[in-house]
């Protein structure tokens, strides 16, 4: 049996990639039964979440903000606006953008989507104040992460 000492920089339970991958899985896997009844997953809520705070943006703004490639963010639209929730068109101020709008289901969808942080909050059972912290936390790191290293 192997056994890792606790300054060995290869310990599984010290590697920074692990912790998140786990808190990531586990949260989102909170997040499931929460956006079930809107009839959306966490990646559409995502989309949403944008949407309803910026709403007309192009697909690469959109894709800008969410921090995904087209490839990924195309199917989410299209099942998103499948179900009603937006429309994909010409942007009329620049025909090469392709624009993402809500609809007015879209737009209702929001006041629903106002339960979503209580309900999550009260799953993780943390103070406000820690999610708050680990987010500021998380913000960094994800900057740190994106800097060129040229």
């Amino acid at each position: 049996m192997i056994s890792a000492r606790s300054d060995d920089a290869l310990a599984l339970e010290r590697q920074v990639c692990f912790a998140l991958a786990v808190a990531s899985r586990a949260v989102i896997g909170i997040y499931r039964p929460i956006l079930e009844p809107l009839g959306l997953t966490h990646p559409q809520y995502l989309v949403m979440l944008a949407l309803w705070q910026h709403a007309p943006l192009s697909v690469k703004e959109l894709g800008r903000l969410l921090a995904l490639e087209p490839a990924t963010l195309s199917p989410l639209l299209k099942r998103l606006e499948a179900i009603g929730y937006l429309e994909r068109g010409r942007d009329s101020a620049d025909e090469r953008q392709l624009a993402v709008t809500l609809t007015d289901t879209g737009r209702a969808l929001r006041e629903r989507a106002l339960d979503v942080p209580p309900a999550v909050i009260e799953q993780l059972g943390l103070p406000v104040e820690d999610l708050e912290a680990l987010h500021a936390h998380l913000t960094k790191v994800i900057t740190a992460a994106r800097k060129d290293p040229a």
